[in-house]
């Protein structure tokens, strides 16, 4: 099969045929439909994850058809259309029967732990615990940014910071995490103000239903949401995972306001310093949070399919396995607006 290997840190990445994956007997052998490229893909591909060893396939934000079947899987088929959580857990541990599945100690990470999406053919385990069923009506490239991006935010909103309508959020970076906070937290009645310094991106925000939005190198972002929201946010989401935007988002919110942590903290900023004298004084919650368990797909779906949230504004680019490297590359600088999805595997 054809594959976009990753075979040096920071490096383009090799295109070549690669064997086909075998099929886990407790899993399915998936023809890619979609791969989203990610910012987390960025951090394998810059040598910041350290569960990433050469040579690797990335992609970890996908949705395929099954074309083979393990001796184990009871609940698919050949055929059938699917999406994956980035997660896999094994659906047995205490964590995993508790529903904490993003929690489950000996979970499979495709695109990190185990071979990605970057490639025509994808060998995924675990498939009874983990796969969801495609929606008939929906695109592809749409179901693969449900894989992280999307279910990320969704998680996060609902369950960690348990948003409510009415209430306000602060969403600091309009990337594909940022935009999916954006767009979901209004399906759920919320107010949303988005931060970023690319005057581009919050426009784009602010065309797809922003109720404010905060350039952070013009002015002090939290400070301009004190004043925007009468006193501060009532829930902030980092979409970053840098230092910088961490602690503007924990002095952007009101008194018992709750903050998100969904930006991945790499590098430099796996020990960041924090104003922990605003967690004091105004009795902040700080959460991480890091995927969405499979269990929680259909609250999500149908979300989709009611017609209540409008995910289409994220794709910005549908493009070639041989765009991979240039997307993610991109991610060295402010990228565009929107997120690129790998809808073609031959070119």
């Amino acid at each position: 099969m054809r594959a976009a290997v990753l075979t040096g840190y920071r490096a383009p990445l090799d295109l070549t045929t690669v064997p086909d994956p075998d099929c886990p007997a407790d899993g399915v052998v998936l023809k890619v439909l979609a791969c989203g490229v990610c910012r987390s893909d960025w951090h394998a591909w810059s040598g910041a994850d350290p569960d990433v060893a050469l040579p690797h396939i990335p992609g970890h934000e996908f949705c395929g058809e099954v074309l083979a079947v393990g001796a184990r899987v009871t609940r698919w088929t050949a055929g059938d259309r699917v999406i994956a959580p980035f997660i896999l857990a094994c659906g047995q541990c205490p964590a995993c029967a508790a529903g904490h599945q993003t929690t489950c100690p000996t979970q499979v990470i495709p695109g990190f732990t185990h071979p990605g999406a970057f490639a025509e053919r994808i060998a995924v385990p675990r498939a009874d615990h983990n796969l969801t069923a495609l929606p008939a009506t929906m695109d592809p490239a749409l179901a693969a940014a449900l894989g992280c991006r999307v279910t990320t935010a969704w998680h996060a909103l609902t369950d960690r910071a348990a948003l409510k309508p009415g209430e306000w959020l602060a969403v600091f970076g309009s990337g594909g995490i940022g935009l999916s906070a954006l767009l979901l937290a209004k399906a759920i009645g919320a107010r949303v103000v988005m931060v970023d310094v690319v005057d581009e991106k919050l426009a784009h925000a602010k065309a797809h239903g922003a109720d404010a939005t905060v350039n952070a190198a013009k002015t002090d972002a939290p400070e301009a949401i004190r004043d925007l929201t009468g006193g501060g946010a009532h829930v902030a989401v980092e979409a970053l995972g840098i230092a910088e935007t961490t602690a503007a988002a924990l002095k952007s919110l009101r008194k018992l306001g709750r903050m998100v942590q969904i930006g991945m903290p790499a590098g430099p900023h796996v020990t960041m310093p924090l104003p922990m004298d605003a967690v004091y004084s105004g009795q902040l919650a700080l959460f991480g949070t890091r995927g969405m368990p499979a269990w929680r797909y259909p609250s999500l779906l149908n979300l989709i399919e009611g017609g209540r949230v409008d995910l289409t504004p994220l794709i910005a680019r549908r493009v070639a396995l041989s765009d991979a490297s240039a997307e993610l590359a991109a991610f060295d600088r402010p990228a565009p607006p929107g997120i690129a999805v790998i809808t073609d595997f031959t070119a």
